[in-house]
C-alpha cells in the first residue's frame, strides 16, 4: 500500500516553489490564485524572500501548504494514495490532496490557522524545546512534575520528542531532562508554544472557520495527528483538526500505525525530506521516496 505524507512548519527554504511555478501552467495558476486568496504576493516571498521572511508564521504555513498541494497536483496519475497523513500543518495539505477540502478552502483555513496561532503567541511568551534520547514516559513525567505549563507536543520518532509551554517551565523541564539523561534538551527558535494549552485562543478562533468549511470524505483514509488512527469521516476529521492545535502531534504513533496497516512505501510530498528521515528512525530499511521537483 502506498502512503503519502506531507511536512509541517520548519520545512520551508528560500526559493521554494520556483521550480513548480516554472514547470506548468496549472502550477502558475495556483500560485496566482493563492496570491488573490491571501491578499499578498506569497509567491514572490517564496521565490525571492529571505529565510527570516519565510519564518513568519503567517507566511510559513501557507507557503508549505502551497508547495505540498501544488506538487501533489503536478504528480498527476502518480499520486494514487492508499493512505495519507500530514505532520501538524501538513494535515491540511493531506486533506486537500486527498480531495476532502478544496484548494481554496484549504488555503483559507491554513491562513486563518496561522494568523490565530500568531496572535496566541503574542499574548504570552512561550517556546518549545527538542528532547533527544529519552523514553516518552520519562519526558511526560518530568513535564507533569514541572511547575507551570509544559507538555509533550510532538512525538516525532522514537527517542525524539518536542516539549512546549511557558518559557520558564520549558527551561526548567530542559534542566530536569538533562539530569535524567537526555542526550540533548535544546530550546528551539520558535515563536510560541504550538500544540500546547497556550494555543487555546487559536483553537477557539479556528473552530469557527473549520465549522464553516466544506469537508468531504477523502479518497483514502487520513491518519490524523490527534489519534494516529485512520478515518474518512468528515465529522471526525473536523473535530480532530480543531483539537490538533492544543493536542500533541502523535507522529511516532502515526508511523507505527500506517506500517502496521500495510504501508509498503512512503512518499513525502512537499519541501525537504524530514518525514522520510523520521520513518527511517522507525525502520531503517523502510522504503521512502521524495516526490519533489526540488529539495532544500
Amino acid at each position: 500500500m502506498k502512503a503519502f505524507v506531507f511536512p509541517g512548519q520548519g520545512a520551508q527554504f528560500p526559493g521554494m516553489g520556483k521550480d513548480l511555478y516554472d514547470a506548468s501552467d496549472k502550477a502558475r495558476a495556483r500560485f496566482e490564485e493563492a496570491n488573490d486568496i491571501l491578499g499578498f504576493d506569497i509567491a514572490s516571498i517564496m521565490f525571492d524572500g529571505t529565510a527570516d521572511e519565510l519564518k513568519q508564521t503567517a507566511v510559513t504555513q501557507p507557503a508549505i501548504f502551497l508547495h505540498s498541494v501544488i506538487l501533489a497536483e503536478c504528480l498527476g496519475d502518480d499520486f494514487q494514495p492508499d493512505m495519507v497523513a500530514g505532520h501538524s500543518l501538513g494535515e491540511f495539505s493531506a486533506l486537500v490532496a486527498a480531495g476532502a477540502l478544496s484548494f481554496a478552502d484549504g488555503l483559507r483555513l491554513v491562513s486563518a490557522r496561522a494568523n490565530a496561532m500568531q496572535k496566541a503567541c503574542e499574548q504570552q511568551p512561550s517556546t518549545m524545546a527538542a528532547v533527544l534520547g529519552l523514553e516518552n514516559e520519562v519526558v511526560e513525567r518530568i513535564c507533569n512534575d514541572t511547575d507551570g505549563v509544559v507538555v509533550a507536543a510532538n512525538y516525532n520518532c522514537p527517542g525524539q520528542l518536542v516539549i512546549s509551554g511557558e518559557v520558564p517551565a520549558v527551561e526548567a523541564a530542559c534542566a530536569a531532562l538533562s539530569e535524567a539523561g537526555a542526550r540533548r534538551a535544546l530550546m528551539l527558535p520558535v515563536g510560541g508554544a504550538f500544540h500546547s494549552p497556550l494555543m487555546e485562543p487559536a483553537r477557539e478562533e479556528l473552530a469557527t472557520a473549520i465549522a464553516e468549511a466544506d469537508i468531504q470524505a477523502p479518497r483514502c483514509p487520513i491518519y490524523q495527528n490527534v489519534s494516529a488512527e485512520p478515518t474518512s469521516d468528515p465529522d471526525l476529521i473536523r473535530q480532530q483538526l480543531v483539537a490538533q492545535l492544543t493536542a500533541p502531534v502523535r507522529w511516532t504513533q502515526t508511523m507505527h500505525t500506517m506500517i502496521a496497516d500495510g504501508a509498503s512505501e512512503v512518499t513525502e510530498v512537499g519541501p525537504g525530506k524530514v518525514l522520510q528521515g523520521l520513518f527511517k528512525k522507525v525502520d531503517r530499511a523502510f522504503p521512502t521516496v521524495s516526490a519533489g521537483l526540488e529539495t532544500a
